[in-house]
């Protein structure tokens, strides 16, 4: 008897991803400035979201003062974030697609947890699981747990996470990786956006059962 494919769980990168975080984070760091007195160059910082928090504002703050201020930004977050951010193209109905077909939906982000959450309430996105907190290689902690066949992420951070689980990468060119660095990190499938993933979808799901 041949082996039955495993049942379809796709996972998702949050930020540029499933939704456009680039307003609400700005609105964030302003909020942040304007407390603390810091230089923040906003517009350079939402040009590279992606990696952890704390890394970004290791750039602005000195090392001490990095756990406090992230703190503080992760407390500003749902009032100044949740509103101006908007969905992405297709994120509702990616999800869709794949609930049509059979499968499970989980978000693996590296954005902390409970305001991640209050995004997707906010934009009516239901994935079956949400994990945060977790970035690169530790994304591949979920994606095991949960049996991940394929993962799809805008960075090459993604990337790494999806073939430490041993998931299919896909990638999607609206965050700030471009296709090039995207397939020298080891991407196997790059579509311009989510508006693409479920033509994708059905190609991809009749050639496993095939």
């Amino acid at each position: 008897m041949e082996d039955m494919p495993s049942p379809l769980t796709v996972g998702f990168d949050l930020d540029m991803t499933l939704i456009d975080s680039r307003p609400g984070i700005k609105e964030v760091y302003l909020a942040l400035a304007a407390e603390t007195g810091a230089d923040i160059d906003t517009d350079l910082v939402v040009s590279r979201l992606g990696p952890p928090l704390e890394e970004e504002l290791a750039n602005w703050f000195p090392a001490a003062e990095v756990p406090a201020v992230a703190d503080r930004y992760r407390a500003l977050y749902p009032s100044y974030a949740i509103t101006p951010t908007p969905a992405l193209p297709g994120a509702r109905e990616a999800i869709e697609a794949i609930r049509a077909l059979g499968g499970r939906t989980l978000v693996v982000t590296a954005k902390y947890e409970p305001n991640a959450k209050l995004h997707l309430a906010h934009l009516g996105i239901e994935p079956d699981v949400l994990a945060g907190n977790l970035w690169a290689e530790q994304k591949a902690l979920a994606l095991r747990e949960h049996n991940a066949t394929v993962y799809v992420g805008d960075h090459t951070g993604d990337v790494r996470g999806a073939r430490a689980a041993g998931a299919l990468s896909v990638a999607v060119t609206t965050g700030p990786c471009a296709e090039p660095e995207l397939r020298e990190a080891g991407a196997d499938v790059i579509l311009d956006s989510l508006t693409a993933l479920p033509a994708w979808l059905h190609t991809y799901t009749a050639t496993r059962a095939s």
